[in-house]
């Protein structure tokens, strides 16, 4: 399940660069518990370096089994990763499974490829929600007027969440991270993704998607440190009801993306097989 974790990832290019205006203890460390920041227009300003918080290794084990962390190295330990990386549909019991034939077929052959073919070994973007999704790097938003600019260190990706008003296209052409319209619901931004390719796998496990999938995003900036995350999936072709969760989002301060380029010197794809 954890075989598509294959890339040497250091967490930051500018290491412990005090970020300025930042809340911080009398020790000089950031306050994540400060008041969060607002923008010129009093909106909440959600610029900063994100990571979804890590789970405990005894409740994915319990999820899992033992074998969750069974792949675990020095800066990666997946048996800390969000349940819903591992599996989108965790929280479903079997009895009401919410995946069509369809998906099932696709997820079967997903899993049968996985050692060798899943995306991310083919080092290709992860798509919309797991980018946020995923505890092996970070995402950095960026805040501006009419557009905030999402960077995500993992696939050296940007996506732009557009704020200015306008509406998702009608003539939407698939990519890997689609088209994505933002609104403010108090302090609350709503985004709506829409435009995806069939590309991407929804986790790690290997759950499919179709090019009618929707997504929903909810980002709500608490405090300082810590922005609640809630996404709802909507796919009628794959899946007979909503996907819905939450996460944590964390800051990780006085800190940067750093550049990866996946293919670059890749010597693991040919022994996945072996």
């Amino acid at each position: 399940m954890l075989l598509a974790v294959g890339v040497v990832w250091a967490r930051a290019q500018w290491l412990n660069y005090p970020a300025p205006g930042a809340p911080r203890t009398r020790d000089g460390k950031v306050d994540l518990a400060g008041k969060a920041p607002k923008g010129r227009d009093g909106k909440p300003d959600l610029s900063g370096l994100w990571r979804v918080e890590d789970a405990s290794i005894e409740e994915n084990r319990r999820l899992f089994g033992d074998e969750v962390d069974g792949f675990a190295v020095p800066g990666d330990n997946p048996g800390t990763f969000s349940k819903y990386s591992l599996n989108i549909l965790i929280d479903f019991v079997p009895q009401e499974s919410a995946m069509r034939p369809e998906a099932v077929e696709l997820l079967k052959q997903n899993m049968a490829k996985r050692p060798t073919e899943a995306p991310t070994i083919r080092c290709l973007p992860q798509g919309v929600p797991r980018g946020e999704l995923f505890n092996y790097t970070p995402f950095k938003l960026i805040q501006a007027t009419g557009v905030i600019a999402v960077l995500y260190e993992m696939d050296g990706m940007f996506r732009q969440i557009y704020t200015d008003g306008r509406k998702l296209p009608e003539d939407m052409q698939p990519s890997w991270l689609g088209y994505s319209v933002g609104r403010w619901e108090g302090d609350t931004l709503v985004v709506n993704a829409a435009g995806f390719n069939d590309q991407s796998w929804l986790d790690t496990m290997g759950h499919p998607h179709s090019e009618e999938m929707r997504v929903e995003e909810r980002f709500h900036r608490r405090d300082f440190g810590h922005m609640d995350l809630s996404v709802k999936i909507e796919d009628p072709k794959m899946y007979t009801k909503p996907i819905s969760l939450k996460v944590t989002e964390v800051l990780v301060p006085d800190s940067d993306v750093l550049e990866t380029v996946c293919a670059e010197g890749e010597k693991d794809r040919r022994h996945m097989g072996k």
